[in-house]
């Protein structure tokens, strides 16, 4: 049994169940859209952080948002996914926690989003809690507590 199933809910930090940004992947602020979507694409995610050179967490980029900035009237216009960069559509009004933050604390970052990027006070980014964490650490608490009860 790993360490975090023997917690109580009210012990558990963000640390206990985030992924750590060497698995994450990222893009920079000065990437191109077309390299952005590439990423998207190639790792199966919505969405993705965006660091800067720093590698401090300044917002997120998503699919939507790069289709949306190419969809013309009658076409795609592919061609302006090499002229745009990351930093003129991404998204800065995100939620960030930290891994300090409470169990509760992410569940309640996290209920509108995939995924919650974490980051420290200086905003270094240290890496996602995803919604599927969340849920599957209250699944298991839910039936070890009510496994305990019918004993």
């Amino acid at each position: 049994m790993s360490m975090i199933q023997d917690k109580n809910l009210t012990d558990i930090t963000i640390e206990d169940l985030m992924i750590s940004s060497e698995k994450v992947a990222h893009v920079q602020l000065n990437n191109p859209l077309e390299h952005a979507l590439l990423v998207l694409v190639k790792s199966g995610y919505s969405a993705v952080p965006v660091l800067d050179a720093q590698y401090k967490l300044v917002g997120t980029i998503g699919k939507t948002v790069i289709l949306n900035q190419i969809l013309g009237l009658e076409r795609f216009e592919i061609e302006k996914l090499s002229d745009m960069q990351v930093k003129q559509i991404m998204r800065t009004d995100i939620p960030v926690v930290s891994k300090e933050n409470t169990f509760m604390e992410g569940l309640n970052a996290i209920i509108d989003y995939p995924f919650v990027c974490v980051a420290d006070a200086d905003m270094y980014f240290d890496g996602i809690l995803t919604r599927r964490a969340i849920l599957k650490h209250l699944r298991r608490d839910y039936y070890s507590t009510k496994n305990n009860t019918i004993q």
